[in-house]
């Protein structure tokens, strides 16, 4: 039976290029095939900060953000059969299903593609409405912020697989934040054991370091990029940019060896120059991630439960959804450096 809810709700809305403010909405109800959710966490995502900028096109304002959370189905549309009260992760990326990439198993890739979040309100607010079949049910003893991580988790698991890392190549990192981090845990996962990664947050170092890379080296350094060649003598097999900005995207092409695979995950600068002639070359392959399958997303809860990564108070910060709009601003100036912010919307 559908629970008696409130009729309105805090939502954080995005109005304007930095500008963010928690505003009384209606509580959505739930049409045929969709659920409602009330938010348990909610992730702050790198390219939210971007779209906080105005610097996303994806994004239009005003729009409630948030695609990483987990929450709790209260309500029920008609024709869904799923039962209120299951803890659920919701993977917000919707795709036609019909399209040649869906039929191949690419719904990241459909062009008919939205996400929740980005083109639809998302779970920055207390309740949000999705399509049932974006629910994945979690498992016995997932905690909400490991819901909240599988999205995230899920965007590395695919950069990884990209990557195609054998268990002795050289791999580097560029960035270590969320899915920098995510992408290290991954792929010692997988067996790989030469990991560098780089970032300039020396919290984030420590992390990365406390999580078993083999190097880290902080950005910021006058002699950063000597310190990364002597790191990977020879050469990267393989870069991994969580950044996307045009330093880093011009960083993972000088540092790769020839032959080598540059991944580009990250999504911060819109369009970047690149050296043409030098990857031509150098026969250095580039490949864009972007998102995940349905695999991947499944392999994502998987990790959680193998305890890959376990969520805690050295990298992720909880606040309130009161809190976001702070929140924001500190990871932009840099006076937040905690890898992951968790937003609750219970404690609005």
């Amino acid at each position: 039976m559908n629970a008696k809810l409130p009729t309105t709700m805090d939502a954080l809305v995005w109005t304007a290029p930095s500008r963010m403010e928690i505003q009384e909405a209606a509580v959505p109800a739930p049409g045929a095939g969709e659920v409602l959710v009330e938010v348990a966490a909610v992730g702050i995502c790198g390219s939210e900060l971007s779209g906080y900028l105005g610097q996303n096109s994806l994004r239009v304002p005003p729009l409630i953000m948030g695609h990483e959370f987990s929450g709790h189905v209260v309500q029920v549309g008609d024709g869904v059969l799923m039962a209120p009260g299951k803890l659920v992760t919701v993977n917000p990326l919707i795709s036609c299903g019909d399209c040649s990439m869906c039929a191949a198993g690419l719904p990241n890739l459909c062009q008919r593609r939205r996400i929740i979040g980005a083109h639809c309100a998302g779970g920055f607010a207390r309740y949000v409405v999705v399509p049932a079949a974006q629910c994945w049910p979690l498992p016995e003893g997932t905690t909400d912020i490991a819901g909240a991580l599988v999205e995230p988790l899920a965007c590395a698991v695919r950069a990884v697989r990209h990557a195609q890392a054998q268990p002795a190549d050289p791999l580097l990192i560029l960035g270590a934040g969320t899915i920098g981090l995510f992408c290290l845990a991954v792929a010692r996962a997988e067996g790989v054991r030469n990991i560098v990664i780089s970032d300039r947050v020396e919290g984030r170092l420590r992390i990365a370091h406390a999580w078993g890379a083999t190097a880290t080296v902080d950005g910021s350094a006058a002699d950063a990029r000597e310190q990364l060649r002597t790191s990977l003598s020879g050469g990267a097999a393989c870069v991994i940019d969580a950044v996307g900005s045009n330093a880093t995207r011009a960083l993972a092409l000088n540092l790769v060896r020839p032959g080598g695979r540059v991944i580009y995950i990250g999504l911060h600068d819109e369009s970047s120059p690149l050296a043409a002639n030098y990857l031509v070359r150098q026969e250095i392959a580039i490949q864009g991630s972007f998102s995940y399958t349905t695999a991947d997303f499944g392999w994502a809860i998987d990790l959680l439960q193998r305890a890959i990564i376990t969520p805690g108070a050295a990298w992720i910060e909880e606040r309130a959804l009161a809190e976001g709009a702070a929140a924001f601003a500190g990871l932009i100036d840099g006076t937040i450096s905690t890898p992951k912010i968790i937003l609750r919307p219970a404690k609005c």
